[in-house]
C-alpha cells in the first residue's frame, strides 16, 4: 500500500515527459515479460504510473487493467490509451489494496518500480496473490537500493523539498526474493536489467 498521491500528482506532467533513463535496459525487460504473456491473458498492473509499459503490452494480451493511485497519473494514461488507439485496456484510479482488485481472475500481476515503495512490502504481496489465479504469474522489477546505504540521510531532506517520495524502503535483492516465497510464490526468474548497481531486480514468480 502506498501514501504518496500528491506527490505523484504534482510530478505527474513532469513524469510523463521524462525519456526512459535506459531504453536497452528496459527494451530487455519488455521482452523477458513479454515472454511470459499468452494472447488469451487477463493482466493486471499496479503502480502503472502513466500505462507507458502497459499500453506497449496490450497488444500481447487479451485484457489489461492498469491501475495507480495518483488520479493525474491515471489522466495521462487515459489520455494516451485514446491517442494511441488501444481498445483492451482498462486505466482505473485504486489503490494496492483497493477490494476491486482482489478477485483472484487476473492471469498475470505486473509490478515496476513500485515494490520499494509500498507501505507494507507483506501486506502488498499477500493482496496479490489474492489478485491471482492459481499457478498465476507475479512479474515485477524493483530498485534494490541497500548497497546505497548513504542515500538515507538525503532522503527526508528531499522529501522537504518535494523531490522525492515517502517511505522508500532499502531492499536487497535476497530480501525482496525471500518476502516473494514468503506470500506463496515460486520465483521461476531473475534477472537484473541494467546489470549494474544498484540492481533493478526482474522477477517472475508463479502462485503455488
Amino acid at each position: 500500500m502506498t501514501s504518496n498521491n500528491a506527490f505523484w500528482d504534482k510530478v505527474a506532467n513532469r513524469y510523463a515527459a521524462m525519456p526512459v533513463g535506459d531504453q536497452a535496459a528496459y527494451e530487455q525487460t519488455l521482452e523477458r515479460v513479454a515472454s511470459h504473456l499468452t494472447p488469451g491473458d487477463s493482466v493486471l498492473e499496479i503502480g502503472c504510473g502513466t500505462a507507458t509499459t502497459a499500453l506497449t503490452l496490450a497488444p500481447k494480451v487479451a485484457r489489461i487493467l492498469a491501475t495507480d493511485a495518483s488520479a493525474e497519473m491515471v489522466r495521462i494514461g487515459r489520455e494516451r490509451a485514446e491517442a494511441e488507439g488501444v481498445d483492451n485496456i482498462e486505466i482505473l484510479q485504486a489503490r494496492i489494496d483497493d477490494p476491486r482488485l482482489a478477485s483472484g481472475a487476473h492471469d498475470v500481476v505486473m509490478a515496476f518500480s513500485l515494490l520499494h515503495l509500498v507501505d507494507d512490502l507483506d501486506a502488498t504481496l499477500a493482496q496479490v496473490v489474492r489478485m491471482l489465479k492459481p499457478g498465476g504469474l507475479f512479474i515485477s522489477k524493483t530498485p534494490c537500493l541497500k548497497a546505497m546505504w548513504y542515500l538515507r540521510p538525503v532522503l527526508p531532506v528531499l522529501r522537504l523539498l518535494g523531490k522525492a517520495p515517502g517511505g522508500v524502503a532499502f531492499l536487497s535483492p535476497d530480501a525482496l526474493a525471500a518476502a516473494i516465497r514468503w506470500a506463496g510464490f515460486e520465483i521461476i526468474e531473475t534477472g537484473d536489467y541494467p546489470a549494474k548497481t544498484p540492481p533493478r531486480r526482474f522477477i517472475v514468480a508463479r502462485k503455488l
